[in-house]
Protein backbone atom coordinates (compact mmCIF):
# COMPACT_ATOMS: atom_id res chain seq x y z
CA UNK A 1 0.00 0.00 0.00
CA UNK A 2 1.32 3.44 -0.91
CA UNK A 3 1.59 6.20 1.64
CA UNK A 4 -0.30 9.37 0.75
CA UNK A 5 1.37 11.56 3.38
CA UNK A 6 2.73 14.85 2.11
CA UNK A 7 6.41 15.57 2.17
CA UNK A 8 7.37 17.67 5.19
CA UNK A 9 9.37 20.19 3.15
CA UNK A 10 6.39 20.91 0.90
CA UNK A 11 3.93 21.30 3.75
CA UNK A 12 6.09 23.69 5.75
CA UNK A 13 7.63 25.60 2.84
CA UNK A 14 6.09 28.87 4.04
CA UNK A 15 5.96 29.22 7.82
CA UNK A 16 2.64 30.39 9.22
CA UNK A 17 2.78 32.19 12.54
CA UNK A 18 -1.00 32.18 13.01
CA UNK A 19 -1.35 35.95 12.92
CA UNK A 20 -2.89 37.95 10.05
CA UNK A 21 -0.56 40.17 8.09
CA UNK A 22 -0.84 43.94 8.06
CA UNK A 23 -2.41 43.80 4.59
CA UNK A 24 -5.04 41.33 5.82
CA UNK A 25 -5.83 43.52 8.83
CA UNK A 26 -6.18 46.56 6.56
CA UNK A 27 -8.56 44.62 4.28
CA UNK A 28 -10.66 43.58 7.27
CA UNK A 29 -10.79 47.17 8.53
CA UNK A 30 -11.79 48.40 5.07
CA UNK A 31 -14.59 45.83 4.79
CA UNK A 32 -15.80 46.08 8.39
CA UNK A 33 -18.74 48.45 7.63
CA UNK A 34 -20.04 45.95 5.07
CA UNK A 35 -19.53 43.05 7.47
CA UNK A 36 -21.39 44.85 10.24
CA UNK A 37 -24.24 45.76 7.88
CA UNK A 38 -24.53 42.14 6.75
CA UNK A 39 -24.62 40.97 10.37
CA UNK A 40 -27.40 43.46 11.13
CA UNK A 41 -29.38 42.19 8.12
CA UNK A 42 -28.88 38.60 9.21
CA UNK A 43 -30.04 39.47 12.74
CA UNK A 44 -33.18 41.12 11.37
CA UNK A 45 -33.91 38.09 9.20
CA UNK A 46 -33.27 35.61 12.01
CA UNK A 47 -35.77 37.41 14.24
CA UNK A 48 -38.54 36.61 11.75
CA UNK A 49 -37.69 32.98 10.99
CA UNK A 50 -40.36 31.38 13.14
CA UNK A 51 -43.13 33.96 12.82
CA UNK A 52 -44.85 36.18 10.33
CA UNK A 53 -42.96 39.48 10.10
CA UNK A 54 -44.77 42.50 11.46
CA UNK A 55 -44.59 45.90 9.78
CA UNK A 56 -41.80 46.87 12.17
CA UNK A 57 -39.88 43.69 11.25
CA UNK A 58 -40.27 44.47 7.55
CA UNK A 59 -39.02 48.02 8.09
CA UNK A 60 -36.04 46.71 10.05
CA UNK A 61 -35.16 44.27 7.24
CA UNK A 62 -35.55 46.95 4.54
CA UNK A 63 -33.38 49.35 6.52
CA UNK A 64 -30.73 46.67 7.00
CA UNK A 65 -30.80 45.83 3.27
CA UNK A 66 -30.31 49.51 2.43
CA UNK A 67 -27.33 49.64 4.81
CA UNK A 68 -25.79 46.60 3.12
CA UNK A 69 -26.27 48.14 -0.32
CA UNK A 70 -24.81 51.46 0.85
CA UNK A 71 -21.80 49.73 2.38
CA UNK A 72 -21.25 47.74 -0.83
CA UNK A 73 -21.53 50.94 -2.88
CA UNK A 74 -19.04 52.75 -0.66
CA UNK A 75 -16.61 49.84 -0.82
CA UNK A 76 -16.90 49.62 -4.61
CA UNK A 77 -16.47 53.39 -4.99
CA UNK A 78 -13.43 53.31 -2.74
CA UNK A 79 -11.89 50.49 -4.77
CA UNK A 80 -12.64 52.33 -8.01
CA UNK A 81 -11.12 55.56 -6.76
CA UNK A 82 -7.98 53.74 -5.64
CA UNK A 83 -7.74 52.09 -9.06
CA UNK A 84 -8.19 55.36 -10.92
CA UNK A 85 -5.89 57.43 -8.73
CA UNK A 86 -3.28 54.67 -8.53
CA UNK A 87 -3.09 54.21 -12.30
CA UNK A 88 -0.24 55.28 -14.51
CA UNK A 89 -0.40 58.93 -15.48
Amino acid sequence: MKSIAALQAVVTATPFDGEPSDAELDAIETESPLILAQVALLDAQIMTIDRIPTELDQQRIRRARRRVLAARRNLANRAASLTISGGAA
